[in-house]
């Protein structure tokens, strides 16, 4: 046993309920105490954790980096890893070392694609076609401009997309969000690692088969493949740290309630570690649009307009519904905003996970390391999806502004993202919230006219006869 667990309470008991309530509590401490102490005092985290990672961003406007690096260290304080002889701090749980995994190579058969190309609704977009699609798109407020101007570089310069210099680890191969596809075919060397689970693999290993590039995989066979991180990192540590040429860590994992909390730990002390020994090594992330972000007076602006411009009937929902629903997304004229699109039946668990994503990608972009992190539209993925209330509000979206994408679509356009910032690494910005807003592919929740849960339920409700065929 080496499993990476929550810590014990008063009460004997491992709650991730307590861990997350005391992280948000620690990282807040460092910029705003009195936000600090309602944290602490919430006593129902599952339903109460909103505001308070809300407040973690309206800290964060002028003090995120002391936000990220105070709860970054309240996780690996508290987090600790269940060995048979005792627990031990999550940290120190390399200290041992650990026998290193044997390696399963697939090369792929295919030709590596020399040009950038977007699937979308059928079709697969280049060139003029996609030079279209992406003005489209920043009309329609799905993306923002910067996140248009880097993919159009990446087109105007596809030597980038030979990702030869590089070893791509993708943390959660099988992730239908995660680049593995796409740097398969242009030809990249992928390190995957993901569950022991065969079909999995199978699938896997087969994409690699199709592509141009060599996936590596921990395991003596493709049907032994994969690894737990929750329970083998002293040894993932070893294997990674034993692979030649530049390591980009990808965090592409995901794990169902929470579960996804002690993953994210586990994944972020890997990080740690591998960039202690070798610090020249990258790191890769996608930000959930289902989040808090500070955002640009610009995108307030086009929100606010929309929201003047609302139908006759959405003025009646507001009126109605005693001002509930169709809530305004901003007050007039902030500069940033804060678009606040967390959806509370992902839980507190996801948005902790997600949040100690966004605080290692503030502090080691900080520290001077190459960074990717890129906001990715709402997606149609199996881990959504599987949401009833979330597929069918997914359904109803677009009657509200808001773009969902598919997952091949989003899949290529975060990939191309991803290189861009490769190619173009990014020196720290004076706040944390203006790197997170930089290049975002939100799909139009921040500048939907509405409050994205003041609308959830309407769209829920419109959406529900498709997602049920």
């Amino acid at each position: 046993m080496n499993e990476v667990v929550f810590p014990r309470g008063a009460d004997g008991r491992r709650s991730s309920s307590e861990l997350g309530r005391a992280v948000v509590a620690d990282a807040l401490r460092a910029a705003d105490p009195a936000a600090a102490d309602a944290a602490a005092a919430e006593r129902d985290w599952r339903t109460g954790y909103l505001r308070h990672f809300r407040a973690l961003v309206e800290a964060g406007l002028d003090g995120g980096y002391a936000i990220a690096a105070a709860g970054l260290e309240s996780v690996r304080r508290r987090m600790v890893v269940e060995q048979p002889g005792g627990e031990v701090p999550l940290g120190s749980v390399f200290e041992a070392g650990g026998e290193p995994p044997a390696t399963v190579t697939v090369t792929g058969e295919g030709k590596p694609e020399r040009e950038l190309a977007v699937p979308w609704r059928g079709e697969v977009l280049r060139g003029d076609a996609l030079l279209r699609r992406l003005d489209a798109w920043v009309t329609a407020g799905s993306i923002e401009a910067s996140c248009a101007e880097m993919v159009r570089e990446v087109m105007a310069n596809p030597d980038w997309l030979d990702l030869s210099g590089h070893r791509l680890v993708v943390l959660g191969a099988g992730a239908e969000m995660g680049p593995l596809p796409a740097a398969l075919g242009w030809g990249a060397t992928v390190v995957g690692i993901d569950l022991p689970r065969p079909e999995l693999w199978a699938r896997v290993a087969a994409t690699a088969r199709r592509g141009a590039g060599t996936l590596i995989a921990p395991g003596a066979s493709v049907e032994t493949a994969g690894v737990d991180l929750l329970g083998g990192l002293p040894g993932v540590a070893r294997w990674l740290l034993d692979m030649p040429g530049r390591l980009v860590l990808g965090n592409y994992v995901y794990a169902p309630g929470a579960a996804y909390a002690r993953l994210a730990a586990a994944v972020d002390a890997v990080a740690v570690h591998v960039m202690a020994e070798r610090p020249e090594t990258a790191l890769a992330f996608l930000a959930t649009p289902t989040d808090v972000f500070a955002v640009p007076g610009d995108a307030v602006a086009h929100a606010t307009a929309r929201f003047r411009d609302r139908s006759r009937a959405a003025r009646l929902a507001h009126l109605f519904s005693a001002e509930r629903l169709l809530t305004p997304n901003y007050p007039d004229g902030a500069d940033p905003g804060i678009a606040d699109s967390l959806v509370p039946q992902q839980g507190p668990n996801y948005a902790l996970a997600k949040r100690i994503q966004r605080w290692r990608a503030a502090v080691a972009r900080q520290a001077g390391a190459t960074v990717s992190l890129s906001v990715a539209p709402p997606t149609r993925t199996r881990s959504v999806t599987s949401n009833r209330l979330l597929a069918a509000a997914y359904a109803g979206a677009h009657l509200f502004g808001v773009e969902v994408f598919e997952p091949a679509t989003s899949n290529r356009l975060m990939a191309a993202l991803l290189v861009h910032q490769l190619r173009n690494p990014r020196t720290a910005a004076p706040q944390t919230w203006k790197d997170e807003a930089f290049g975002a592919a939100h799909g139009g929740l921040w500048r939907t006219a509405y409050q994205p849960r003041s609308a959830l339920g309407l769209a829920a409700l419109r959406g529900l006869p498709a997602a049920v065929r």
